[in-house]
């Protein structure tokens, strides 16, 4: 089976990473913490001192990672010992420019595969994501099927371009109901019943995300996708929204790596009092 390097174990990428473990292929791991490789190589993963020793003999490098700037940094030591026609699978959320600029650094020799995922934690273990994929997806196709379901969208980065937009609509609907809530809350309405009318109409979904357990998508990375997304095109909303979550994150520092759901419920709460009938 094909040698996979497998670069970024946060709440996702070890999940994903033991999937293919337990699919049976040899998997070479590495994480800028390495204590968060221990796991992994307890149940057979080899452990990389660097992303360049990772990757040496990889038939198959699979980046989940942070942001564009870790990808850049695991990228410029990673490129110079890469073997010819190695596939580079990129799944963190890091938005079209960064996967370009991945594809222009590594160059010709290297297939480039953009696969972001939607889902969280609960369906990284089961398999379950949602992964939308652009490039040479035929090449990883059978590494792909051990971690979700793929919809296949266009052109090169196109896949980090609809994970953007996508993550972009849940986190502002998310900030919505909060504040939704938040007024509800003001105006006297008993908070169940509020929550649950909400959840009856269109915004069902979202509501059910402002309120889940189980799962992590940390407000930091909420923070850095919506930054992504006000630097690609005039989104006053959702800038106003960055500007809430950026502000809450750093005045609690321990927010920024919890879920959206504890953003939600800052959001709510934070600074406000209900209002009481005259």
């Amino acid at each position: 089976m094909e040698k996979i390097a497998f670069l970024g174990l946060g709440h996702m990428g070890a999940p994903m990473a033991r999937r293919l473990l337990r699919a049976g292929h040899p998997l070479t791991v590495w994480n800028r913490t390495a204590a968060k490789a221990d796991p992994l190589v307890a149940e057979g993963a080899l452990r990389a001192g660097t992303p360049a020793e990772a990757v040496r003999d990889a038939d198959v490098v699979i980046t989940m990672l942070a942001g564009p700037d870790a990808l850049d940094a695991v990228a410029t030591e990673a490129a110079p010992v890469l073997r010819p026609g190695v596939r580079w699978l990129e799944m963190s959320s890091v938005g079209p420019d960064a996967v370009r600029e991945l594809a222009a650094r590594l160059g010709d020799g290297t297939r480039v595969v953009d696969a972001p995922v939607m889902g969280s934690t609960d369906k990284a273990a089961t398999g379950e994501l949602g992964i939308l994929a652009s490039g040479d997806v035929d090449s990883v196709a059978g590494i792909l099927a051990h971690l979700g379901t793929v919809t296949r969208t266009g052109g090169p980065g196109s896949g980090a371009a609809l994970k953007l937009a996508v993550n972009t609509g849940v986190i502002g609907g998310v900030a919505l109901v909060a504040e939704s809530l938040r007024l509800a809350d003001a105006l006297g309405v008993d908070p169940a019943t509020s929550r649950a009318a909400l959840a009856a109409g269109p915004l069902g979904g979202v509501v059910a995300r402002a309120f889940a357990e189980g799962v992590h998508f940390g407000t930091g990375l909420a923070v850095k996708d919506l930054d992504l997304a006000v630097k690609a095109a005039e989104l006053p909303v959702v800038a106003a929204v960055l500007e809430r979550l950026r502000s809450a994150a750093e005045a609690d520092p321990a927010l920024a790596d919890a879920d959206i759901a504890e953003a939600a419920a800052h959001l709510r709460t934070a600074g406000s009092s209900p209002r009481t009938a005259d």
